[in-house]
């Protein structure tokens, strides 16, 4: 594993009198993409949350290099992009929001921040976008929009909650590149999901309930045994070497979801292709 670029210690995160991630020790690799597993109400967000420095530990420790000694280099695109249908802001507007933590008070956007924006619109392919309001746009260019805003900020820690969830599969294999090229400029990507197969394909797994089950290589971590564990015997089902969850976080569906089988990554072979 490489250097970790988040370590967590005895980490316990609650809301009032909640506790929503109780007693959890982990380590994050840098330079990799983790994936944060687990049913509804695991703790998945929380997760980001505490990393992302929006609440603090009850008790335990979380210790993130990307935002300590007054740093503060970490983007975090939330899962909701509901926006206020009144107010007129623009896609590339939306984008350069990304660029404001770094400017101060009073300043505006220089040669460079304009760079990133339009360099971000461009690898999220939204830059014949840029003019249009967000309420004219489909469910999957808006989230093309919020993950153009988190990489135009400043950042080496991208924090993704559930990026492919409920859009269509071009939209899901172009945000899948970025988070791959994003590894491959040297950050760190941590993402939330509900599919195993977008598990199986990270770097690095942690498997919740509650709680950090199991934490590790995606082999390591979603065994049967481990996975029983997070989501119980009834939600979880193994047949033939097959895993099924009956999870409510899924779309409904008239037969049981085989994760193991489902992939959208181009590098795979037609073989592989998902089943339902």
């Amino acid at each position: 594993m490489s250097r970790p670029a988040i370590i967590a210690e005895d980490l316990v995160v609650a809301y009032g009198d909640t506790i929503a991630l109780d007693r959890s020790t982990f380590t994050i690799p840098a330079e990799s993409v983790t994936a944060v597993i687990g049913p509804n109400g695991s703790g998945k967000s929380t997760v980001l949350n505490v990393i992302a420095g929006l609440v603090e530990p009850l008790a335990g420790s979380i210790e993130v290099p990307a935002r300590s000694n007054g740093r503060h280099r970490i983007a975090y695109v939330m899962q909701t992009t509901k926006i206020n249908d009144a107010l007129p802001v623009t896609v590339r507007e939306v984008v350069a929001m990304g660029r404001y933590a770094g400017l101060g008070p009073y300043r505006r956007l220089g040669a460079d921040d304009r760079e990133a924006v339009r360099a971000a619109m461009e690898r999220t392919g939204i830059s014949d976008l840029a003019s249009r309001h967000l309420t004219e746009l489909s469910g999957g260019q808006r989230q093309r929009v919020f993950v153009a805003q988190g990489l135009a900020q400043q950042h080496d820690v991208l924090l993704l909650d559930e990026p492919l969830t409920g859009i269509d599969i071009t939209t899901a294999v172009a945000i899948d590149e970025v988070i791959h090229e994003e590894v491959a400029r040297g950050s760190t990507v941590v993402m939330t999901t509900h599919d195993l197969s977008e598990a199986r394909a990270a770097d690095h797994v942690l498997l919740l309930s509650g709680r950090v089950v199991a934490s590790g290589r995606p082999d390591e971590a979603l065994t049967a045994e481990h996975l029983k564990a997070a989501y119980g015997p009834a939600l979880l089902h193994v047949e033939d070497d097959r895993i099924f969850i009956d999870d409510a976080a899924h779309e409904p569906a008239d037969t049981r979801h085989v994760h193991r089988d489902r992939i959208i990554h181009t590098e795979s072979s037609p073989g592989d292709a998902h089943q339902d």
